[in-house]
């Protein structure tokens, strides 16, 4: 089996090698999205092992940084979430080679390429660490590598204030963070995590540790009210990028989620209650806000917002069934949760590169300056409308399977015959009538977008003009 640190390596090194061609921008144009696709499939064979139950995979290290030595192990957890980063960022740099070709202007592309490396190589590497230290330089290094890609157009003024509001948040969750490790870490003389467990510290360490996280962690995901950054950076962002922080970037903070609840021992019935409530909250309240948008990428950015909703309340109800002994609650619940987390990951990132296409063919994001364009671009169009009907959660479908299976964990909390409290109940009841509402009001808000970008007729010349593009941003799609 390739070695897990392989992946990360060649990401992480190529990123230096791509800087190196500063004074030779066409050789970072291919060099660049050669490092992400090499090393994106290096990481496969090893994920997929794991995730298909092999031998673990680990590294472990010395190294002069206090706290640990270099732990790396690639488990089932790790798998899961890597798969969809291996996969999207690599597809979304194959479209990105040809999609930087007209906005690169007097831009060096080895800058773009670099972040874009190093954001992929220090993704991988928060899913496989095994020590704070490391986890949270890798967590730093994907805040500032995605800063930089935000910024690409930073002439312009929202973008400038779109990505210094991401920096502030993420540092904001790093702070919480830092606090969640140490109080985990505490009386010990390392930071690994294999030493972590507050499972029997008392439930008041377990309960604050449980706080930490969600805010920590929160804000890199984007539940509400720590959203605050996502609909203003996503949409700043280069499209491939945009594809690769929504679709598989905010989902470290889920992945972060979790990983710390398997320290914390039992949870106690308020954790799930209070993860169904962000969760209805994020979910209800993001799919308003994109209904009440007008550009394509913003209306995009807030559906992630809403799509973290559904899978807190996955595992807000995977939580509820562990706290009172009902299995079948719980599994339905995380693999709701757990299953949303791929899906997400395909549907919205081919829908950030469907709407990268329209803005490189029309020029703007603006609804109302669009139309008519499934005659003009037929591939494109194809491609959003899949992936409309996959986040609404339409069958046959897989977004409409991952959403079937939270549905059914919350009418296990109603059953009759499930013995289970009036809070328990009540948290299905909530996250039921939230699901529902969701798929309702995302149903009208891609009806909208999608009517109003590809059919009719073209309200602007530009609309008129537009063309496919290459079939370098046609087949990742």
């Amino acid at each position: 089996m390739i070695a897990i640190w392989w992946a990360p390596c060649l990401l992480l090194g190529g990123a230096l090698l791509t800087l190196a061609t500063w004074r030779r921008p066409a050789w970072s144009r291919r060099l660049g999205p050669a490092v992400a696709v090499s090393g994106c499939l290096a990481g496969v064979p090893p994920a997929a092992a794991a995730l298909g139950g092999g031998t673990l995979a680990s590294v472990n290290l010395p190294w002069s940084i206090p706290c640990g030595a270099l732990r790396l192990e690639m488990d089932a957890l790790s798998a899961l979430f890597a798969l969809p980063i291996l996969i999207v960022t690599a597809l979304a740099a194959i479209y990105g080679a040809e999609y930087l070709r007209p906005r690169e202007g007097g831009q060096n592309p080895a800058a773009s390429w670099f972040f874009y490396n190093l954001l992929t190589g220090s993704m991988l590497l928060v899913i496989l660490a095994r020590n704070a230290m490391l986890f949270l330089l890798a967590w730093d290094l994907m805040s500032l590598s995605s800063f930089f890609l935000v910024l690409s157009d930073s002439e312009k003024e929202s973008v400038r204030r779109a990505g210094w509001t991401y920096l502030v948040a993420m540092h904001i969750g790093t702070v919480f963070l830092l606090a969640l490790f140490i109080l985990l870490g505490r009386g010990a003389h390392a930071l690994d995590f294999e030493g972590f467990s507050l499972a029997t510290a008392g439930s008041a360490a377990a309960g604050a540790a449980f706080a930490l996280a969600v805010v920590g962690f929160g804000a890199k995901a984007g539940f509400v009210p720590l959203h605050v950054w996502l609909p203003e950076a996503h949409p700043a962002a280069p499209s491939h990028v945009s594809a690769v922080m929504s679709g598989v970037m905010i989902k470290t903070g889920i992945y972060g989620l979790l990983r710390t609840l398997t320290w914390l021992g039992a949870p106690p019935p308020w954790w799930g209650g209070t993860l169904v409530a962000i969760g209805a909250v994020s979910g209800v309240l993001g799919v308003l806000f994109a209904l009440a948008q007008h550009d394509l990428k913003r209306l995009l950015a807030y559906h992630s917002v809403e799509n973290i909703g559904i899978i807190a309340l996955g595992l807000g109800l995977g939580l509820l069934g562990v706290s009172y002994g009902n299995g079948g609650m719980a599994f339905l619940g995380f693999a709701g949760a757990l299953l949303h987390v791929v899906n997400h990951a395909l549907f919205k990132s081919l829908l950030f590169l469907g709407a990268g296409s329209v803005l490189h063919a029309c020029g703007t994001r603006e609804l109302d300056r669009l139309g008519g364009l499934w005659k003009r671009m037929p591939a494109t169009g194809a491609g959003f409308l899949v992936g409309a009907a996959a986040i609404c959660g339409l069958p046959p479908l897989n977004g409409f399977v991952s959403e079937l299976l939270i549905y059914l964990g919350s009418f296990r909390a109603l059953s009759a015959g499930g013995g289970l409290p009036v809070g328990a109940a009540a948290a299905g009841v909530a996250a039921a009538g939230a699901l529902a509402l969701i798929g309702g009001l995302a149903l009208a808000c891609f009806a909208k977008a999608f009517g109003i970008v590809f059919l009719g007729e073209p309200r602007t010349a530009a609309a008129a003009a537009a063309h496919e593009g290459g079939p370098a941003m046609r087949l990742p799609m």
